[in-house]
Parts: C-alpha cells; sequence; structure tokens
C-alpha cells in the first residue's frame, strides 16, 4: 500500500454509542458532524478494496461502537485530503485533513461527509 488512493475506496470510521458520547448521534439515529472533528487528522481504517464484513471484524478487536463508511471521492469533492498513515495497531490506518496544511477539517467539510457517511455496523 502506498498515498494512492483511488475516488471509489472506502473508508471507514469507529464511533461511540450514543451511551457513551451521545454528540456522534442525531435523533434519527444518523452520525452527526461531531463524528468527524478531530484537531489532528481524522483517524479512518483504509478499505483497500476488502470486503465491508472483513473490515468491521478487524475494527471490532479494537474499536466500541458503530462503524461508519465513506468515500475517497466524498473528502475530494470537499478539497480534504486523505493521507496513508500506518500504524503500529493497523497496517490500514490512514487520516482525513482538512487541507493539505490544516488537520481538522472545516464545519462544512464536517457536515458534508456526515450527510455522505453510510452506517455499516449499528450499535444503537
Amino acid at each position: 500500500m502506498d498515498n494512492s488512493f483511488k475516488n471509489d475506496e472506502k473508508l471507514y470510521r469507529a464511533v461511540y454509542p450514543p451511551n457513551i458520547s451521545s454528540m456522534y448521534w442525531k435523533s434519527d439515529g444518523s452520525v452527526s458532524s461531531a463524528a468527524f472533528a478531530d484537531p489532528n487528522g481524522l483517524s479512518v481504517e483504509r478499505g483497500y478494496y476488502r470486503k465491508d464484513e472483513d473490515v468491521v471484524s478487524a475494527m471490532q478487536m479494537r474499536f466500541t461502537g458503530s462503524i461508519i463508511r465513506v468515500y475517497v471521492k466524498n473528502c475530494r469533492d470537499i478539497g480534504a485530503e486523505v493521507r496513508y498513515l500506518p500504524s503500529n495497531n493497523s497496517p490500514y490506518h490512514s487520516e482525513i485533513h482538512g487541507s493539505a496544511t490544516t488537520p481538522l477539517l472545516s464545519k462544512t467539510q464536517r457536515r458534508y461527509l456526515a450527510e455522505k457517511a453510510s452506517i455499516i455496523l449499528s450499535s444503537l
């Protein structure tokens, strides 16, 4: 793997359930823009064309809560930058940054990604 991402590649994020942190969820059960806020860059798991079930299974070993998904294209549509940054815990770890120089996604970028996100595994 390298820093090359295709538009149709999926990016996954674990989100705490409402009983742990309700700020990440709207009353209708959809994810809120708060789930996309991280001043250090938004941690995601790179799909790398694995099956959703395989990604979710691997993530459940390390994370609690729901798993949501967006596409690389969704990030590029709003000028966000996707970076491949493998960690000790995952060779698929990546981050979404607001721009090349700003790790935090803007409010507009966070809202857009929340609208585009699909809930792959719900813990609601």
